[in-house]
């Protein structure tokens, strides 16, 4: 029996959860979030809308990529270890995992919303996946009028801005090259099989930087690699490169880490790890100013709206400030926790690695209360120990 995967095409969270269903050829239909189906039976449910959500064949309910990705990992679709055994590499794809899913958010909406001349006609055809169907052309170019200005204002909230573009470009070509390096070795981001490091990646990578007009020609003239790889996070075949190390679907050894693999998480170091600093900071203090916060009161999950307001922080030499949203504190503290619960070699080794390329600091970083996921829905927990 099939699932359904109710989403968008141009959806960075939708394409995370796509990506491991195509990959490890879960069956299933995809159905658009603006059609009546969704609007009518799935967001009563789920008391909000919000996408990515798969239906079950039992007629479960699921949002949330990660969550998703999860839940069919414990069904046993996946056709090769999505969370790494040795306690390093899980590590790594878990610090890989968050980065590209909060990380690279400044690159997505900025290629996407201030390339107007070039994209917007792409635009205006992707979101018909989220308003409403049988809409009159008029009033359908009013409601993605609406819905494309909420993102536009939503991109602001992400650092993105005329005074950072010139940042903003600057480091994404950088990232870029880098990548471009690795895969050009290794055919995933720790080796020869992909892991949630790079579902992690893949939602902007895919979603919007390499279908949105502007990014795609980008990224398929200087970075021929990293295409190939989003082409590769997106079948169901095995492809098999000779060309490249760990063909056979191995993963990279840890005495000796790719180089490659070591810039990049300088990158990270250097290009992310300054905003989840000063989110952590930041949401520490909204707890404390707001002491009837107890266990199990929501966080009005991924909302614009959460209440934690923005964070300022230093980006690249530019004065910044960003929203802050809890679902990142979620994916931190599932690379936290793996890396205290791993034993006490590994974790001596996680450090120093974390260490060498900058990272040191991230490993302490966390909120003052904990974020569970109950209902699909996003909650504190209790006071972190």
């Amino acid at each position: 029996m099939n699932y359904t995967l109710y989403g968008m095409a141009g959806s960075l969270y939708t394409a995370r959860a796509r990506s491991y269903m195509r990959v490890n050829a879960v069956p299933f239909t995809e159905i658009k979030a603006g059609g009546p189906e969704f609007v009518e039976q799935i967001v009563p449910q789920i008391g909000r809308w919000i996408i990515p959500v798969i239906k079950t064949p039992d007629g479960a309910i699921i949002q949330d990529s990660a969550d998703i990705i999860d839940h069919l990992d414990a069904q046993g679709f996946s056709k090769t270890p999505v969370y790494p055994a040795d306690p390093i590499l899980l590590g790594i794809a878990h610090l890989f995992d968050l980065f590209g899913s909060h990380g690279l958010l400044r690159p997505a909406m900025h290629y996407r919303w201030n390339f107007d001349e070039v994209n917007l006609p792409f635009l205006r055809e992707t979101f018909r996946d989220v308003l409403p169907s049988g809409l009159p052309a008029q009033a359908e170019r009013q409601a993605f009028d609406h819905a494309s200005g909420r993102m536009r204002k939503a991109a602001t909230l992400f650092g993105v801005n005329a005074e950072t573009f010139a940042l903003v470009e600057k480091s994404y070509a950088r990232f870029l090259a880098l990548f471009d390096a690795h895969l050009r070795k290794h055919p995933f981001v720790l080796g020869g099989h992909p892991t949630i490091a790079d579902y992690g990646l893949i939602g902007a990578m895919y979603a919007h930087l390499a279908r949105d007009p502007a990014p795609l020609h980008l990224m398929q003239t200087t970075a021929p690699c990293v295409f190939r790889w989003v082409e590769r996070m997106n079948m169901a075949e095995t492809f098999v490169d000779g060309n490249t190390a760990n063909a056979g679907g191995r993963l990279i050894g840890t005495a000796a880490l790719p180089d490659t693999l070591l810039e990049l998480m300088r990158f990270i170091a250097e290009d992310y790890l300054p905003e989840i600093t000063a989110h952590v900071e930041r949401a520490n203090h909204w707890l404390a100013d707001n002491p009837e916060i107890t266990a199990g009161s929501p966080t009005n999950n991924k909302s614009m709206k959460s209440g934690l307001g923005l964070a300022p922080f230093n980006w690249r030499g530019a004065e910044i400030e960003t929203v802050v949203v809890p679902h990142r504190f979620h994916l931190l503290q599932r690379l936290t926790d793996a890396a205290n619960g791993a034993g006490d070699k590994a974790r001596e080794d996680i450090f120093d690695l974390l260490a060498n390329t900058g990272l040191e600091t991230i490993l302490t970083l966390k909120t003052d209360r904990r974020i569970t996921r109950e209902h699909n829905q996003e909650l504190w927990g209790e006071q972190a120990p």
